[in-house]
């Protein structure tokens, strides 16, 4: 995730980092430009339309299309803006539920060996959990400091989860843990997998394929029809405003497309390592 000064407006302006949209569009923006003098120089220059010619008229579709465009577009970044911010929200409780969980067992339990079992384990959740979501191969050496049956073939999450569950369990029936404490931890326990599920729903569940493909091709025959009627008004001028105006919508769809799914590794993707090592140097803390 991008680190930086939301009140540093010169940096913002000056500074094309490597996700930054203009470079992923510069390509297709000299084509753009390039079509634009096109359809400008056969207007005027060589088939010598008249400024009257009925095909400036096409000017006021694009009037009355660029409202709807509008709208379409920033119902698609705030769609996928909500599920960006539902993923921070979901880590955010997966940070919260660890650190309560392992506020607890620190009161409760007293075998260092337990306590150390649960140091390790809770955080290895978080790591298992953003490997998981971005796609990543777990290594068998993440659980060298304690021997675990993990089946790295089968879902990880549910495993380690399933190891957690089944250490309270263990102890309830050594007597280390009574059934009202058992009760008392249940909540965060049955909030991991509630957590990886409503992630896994984000990231399996992308924006419908036809909607998606309507907004790409709105956009894309939109700018492509704006040098005909612009050009009588203003005249090779034309190229840098179409160019520009397919850069600002072209950029607010190539935004939405990057954090609809904020569980990769964009760059402006939630910091999903980071904050299992914050889990980590917390729960260590803690226990």
């Amino acid at each position: 995730m991008v680190q930086y000064n939301p009140k540093d407006w010169i940096t913002f302006i000056f500074r094309f980092h490597k996700s930054d949209t203009f470079r992923q569009l510069f390509p297709m923006m000299l084509l753009i430009g390039a079509y634009s003098g096109a359809i400008c120089y056969l207007e005027m220059t060589y088939w010598h339309l008249p400024e009257n010619s009925s095909i400036k008229n096409i000017s006021i579709m694009h009037g009355m299309l660029g409202f709807v465009i509008s709208l379409l577009l920033a119902y698609r970044t705030n769609t996928a803006y909500d599920r960006w911010w539902e993923g921070r929200k979901l880590w955010g409780a997966l940070v919260n539920n660890s650190r309560n969980l392992a506020l607890k067992l620190s009161v409760m339990l007293q075998d260092e060996h337990d306590r150390k079992y649960f140091r390790f384990l809770i955080p290895t959740y978080a790591s298992i959990l953003a490997k998981h979501l971005s796609d990543e191969e777990v290594s068998q050496l993440l659980f060298e400091d304690i021997q675990l049956n993990i089946n790295f073939q089968k879902h990880k999450p549910n495993q380690v989860a399933k190891a957690l569950f089944q250490k309270i369990h263990d102890l309830h029936q050594s007597g280390k843990l009574s059934a009202e404490q058992l009760i008392i931890l249940n909540t965060e326990l049955q909030s991991f997998t509630e957590v990886c599920g409503a992630c896994e729903r984000i990231k399996n569940t992308p924006i419908p394929y036809s909607y998606s493909a309507f907004i790409k091709k709105f956009i894309f025959f939109y700018v492509m029809t704006l040098p005909f009627g612009y050009c009588f008004s203003l005249g090779y001028y034309v190229i840098p405003v179409v160019v520009f105006i397919f850069y600002v919508l072209a950029s607010l769809e190539l935004i939405a497309e990057e954090i609809e799914d904020p569980f990769g590794g964009d760059a402006n993707d939630l910091p999903t390592a980071k904050i299992a090592s914050n889990i980590k140097k917390h729960v260590e803390e803690i226990l």
